[in-house]
């Protein structure tokens, strides 16, 4: 099946809003997408129009976005694009919604910190927990501090 995968970068508009339905977790937020432009004549950064997308969040991906996103977070978000035509009221409308496949914060605009979240336990026997490697630089040797001779500049 042909589908138009979009990535969008921009800003949480609302607050996500989180359901337990029959099929599963699901989350919806809006997103602005704000395109931006240098204006040579006052040879300044400006900002175009905003783009606004209803993005839509399933199972997992919908329950962590809830926990972990506020309005104004910088966002990078991935997904089918869905553009749809509806007439309401004698008006006719038009909306794009993204169906999120990911959804990160944009670490271009700021710090983000990971949990990764729990698998639910299930009966089956699961292989231990591995620990964390040891990504910290071990303290180096006074001794090994030293320049070697050979190397030492005069």
């Amino acid at each position: 099946m042909n589908e138009t995968i979009i990535c969008a970068v921009g800003n949480v508009a609302t607050q996500p809003v989180y359901r337990e339905l029959a099929t599963g977790p699901s989350a919806r937020f809006r997103l602005a997408v704000t395109s931006r432009y240098l204006d040579r004549g006052k040879n300044e950064w400006t900002d175009g129009h905003t783009n606004f997308f209803t993005v839509w969040a399933n199972r997992q991906l919908a329950t962590n976005a809830a926990g972990s996103l506020n309005v104004g977070d910088p966002v990078v978000v991935q997904g089918r694009l869905k553009v749809r035509s509806d007439v309401r009221e004698g008006q006719s409308w038009t909306s794009a919604d993204i169906d999120a496949v990911a959804i990160g914060h944009d670490l271009a605009r700021g710090t983000s910190a990971f949990r990764r979240t729990p698998r639910p336990e299930s009966g089956a026997v699961s292989a231990p927990a591995r620990p964390e490697p040891d990504w910290e630089t071990p303290p180096a040797d006074d001794d090994a501090q030293q320049v070697p001779e050979a190397m030492a500049v005069t």
